[in-house]
């Protein structure tokens, strides 16, 4: 007689990495080389000049507990890309273990990158860990943005508990000129309501800019995020540094204030095409 295995099964888990390598060629950035895999593709918009557009989307339509996604994006010298997501990425509630995404920008000299996907949403008894880490040349200039919702207002959720932790480190010419830790949890609601955290507000953004034209846009990104957030500027070596961070009650209203600023400091590109509000 045939014994039935009855051991529970695990659950499948999205593994998913995509590549994205161009460069400079005939006058204007092209792709070179492309690759992708699992749940990680990435579609290439038609432009008719710079900057070269990419689109990530990862299909599995969210991610949780165990997940793990990974990009790498490498912009060659005198290069330019801009870079989004097709949709918001979801955190879902985690049964175990963590949803992981890593992120790796690479810019030569010359060259240039906007990192500028649409919001995370954490969703209740979520866990999640994501790492961003840019290598820059010594002239290359770089636009970095992350945007979180902890819940959906207008659905009425919210994420009450759960962990979520955020890691940037940036080089330029192998020199560490940003370093930032953000975690919050395990009672995400309590610790956003701490006022040197978010103040109560459940959408939060922060914006990075490492450009010589840094210094110059702080007042007017200031006059754009008025009372909902902050914005400083550094001088690192021969460029600057601009960080910049947002906070609102709801991802609609965040979004009224990080449109124009992303159209401020991402100059001549602008906003994605597929952002809107």
């Amino acid at each position: 007689m045939d014994m039935i295995d009855d051991t529970p099964l695990a659950a499948q888990r999205v593994a998913g990495r995509g590549r994205l390598f161009c460069g400079k060629s005939g006058g204007r950035t092209r792709l070179q080389r492309l690759y992708q895999d699992g749940s990680a593709k990435i579609r290439m918009p038609a432009v008719q000049g710079d900057p070269l557009e990419a689109v990530l989307i990862n299909t599995a339509g969210g991610l949780t507990g165990g997940d793990r996604l990974g990009w790498e994006i490498e912009v060659g010298d005198g290069a330019s890309a801009s870079i989004t997501t097709q949709a918001c990425e979801k955190i879902y509630r985690a049964a175990s273990d963590r949803a992981e995404t890593t992120v790796s920008l690479d810019v030569g000299a010359g060259g240039g990158i906007a990192w500028l996907p649409q919001e995370t949403i954490v969703f209740d008894r979520a866990a999640f860990a994501r790492t961003l880490d840019v290598t820059l040349a010594g002239s290359a200039e770089v636009l970095l943005l992350e945007a979180t919702l902890f819940g959906r207002l207008a659905m009425g959720e919210q994420a009450v508990l759960g962990n979520f932790h955020d890691r940037w480190r940036v080089r330029q010419d192998g020199r560490l000129i940003h370093a930032e830790d953000f975690r919050i949890g395990p009672d995400i609601a309590a610790g956003l309501q701490r006022r040197a955290v978010a103040g109560g507000a459940r959408a939060i953004a922060t914006l990075l800019l490492v450009s010589p034209r840094a210094e110059a846009l702080l007042e007017p990104a200031r006059a754009i995020i008025a009372d909902q957030g902050g914005a400083s500027f550094w001088s690192v070596g021969q460029s600057g540094k601009l960080l910049a961070r947002l906070t609102a009650g709801d991802g609609y209203q965040l979004r009224k204030r990080l449109v124009p600023l992303v159209e401020l400091l991402n100059g001549r590109a602008g906003l994605p095409k597929l952002w809107s509000l």
